[in-house]
């Protein structure tokens, strides 16, 4: 089965895939999702209503582009380059994150996120 869902904000929107994973299916039992978006040097993260363990394939070193959920924060994490603890061009996210997916677009339009902005995720 195939997932999806779209992620907006004030200047822009794209899509991502999603595996069917004990967190892709409470994450998207809670949508739709309003939220404040984050930075942290080319990542970007906001919370959300859901709260999962982590689960056996998490991991911290992930591919730009990644839907990933950092069950610490209770936040969705969409990394598309370096982080401020990154080694080299990495992807390296704050600690072990479940992996949902992958954004269906070049992850550098996240570039365009705002510390600050809303950001919605809805079905797509």
């Amino acid at each position: 089965m195939t997932l999806r869902i779209r992620l907006s904000w004030p200047a822009g929107h794209t899509t991502a895939t999603l595996d069917e994973t004990p967190t892709s299916t409470a994450l998207l039992g809670a949508l739709p999702i309003v939220s404040t978006a984050r930075t942290w040097g080319e990542e970007v993260y906001f919370d959300t209503p859901v709260s999962v363990p982590r689960e056996p394939g998490a991991r911290q070193v992930v591919e730009p582009g990644t839907v990933a959920f950092w069950t610490d924060g209770d936040a969705l994490a969409l990394p598309y380059g370096p982080t401020p603890i990154s080694r080299g061009e990495e992807c390296r996210l704050a600690s072990p994150c479940n992996l949902l997916g992958s954004l269906d677009a070049d992850p550098r339009i996240l570039a365009t996120v705002r510390d600050g902005d809303p950001i919605r995720v809805e079905r797509a």
